[in-house]
């Protein structure tokens, strides 16, 4: 795990690049492994407490996404199931399923990159996360989308 403490030294969407950019290379690792390229990583004050990449295929188990297996090593690294103090940064807008487990684990925020238009949480129902859960969209979504369509493309060629 990293130790990079950014608590109270840069400004905010500072802080969110940094952390997106790391969300990034674990979907970079999902598309070396030919799985669909979301990555996501789990912050509490400062420090990286889980992190995670979509593992779909590789395990055949549709809930395998990268929230969830950051969640899951938050969860483990912090010793407990709510995650209030944690950040969630995400590449693509969760699904409905992952905004559910954010619910449940009550995560005090959620960054995430690309919308995600078909089958992203906010376009079937906004109101899935907890009501103290802080969101924050469009961070570096050029580079997030571009990733996914990059996978895409070679999909359909």
């Amino acid at each position: 795990m990293s130790f990079y403490d950014f608590t109270g030294s840069q400004d905010p969407q500072q802080e969110d690049e940094h952390y997106m950019r790391l969300a990034l290379q674990e979907a970079e690792q999902a598309y070396t492994q030919d799985e669909i390229p979301i990555g996501a990583i789990v912050v509490s004050k400062g420090r990286i407490v889980g992190r995670g990449h979509n593992l779909t295929e590789q395990l055949n188990d549709v809930t395998a996404h990268a929230e969830m297996q950051a969640f899951t090593a938050a969860g483990q690294t912090i010793g407990g199931k709510y995650l209030k103090d944690c950040t969630l940064y995400v590449t693509v807008e969760p699904c409905v399923m992952c905004a559910g487990a954010a619910y449940w684990m009550q995560i005090g925020a959620i960054v995430y990159g690309a919308s995600e238009p078909k089958r992203g949480y906010s376009s079937h129902n906004s109101n899935l996360l907890h009501p103290k859960t802080v969101i924050r969209k469009g961070v570096l979504a050029e580079q997030c989308a571009a990733l996914m369509k990059r996978f895409f493309a070679t999909k359909r060629s």
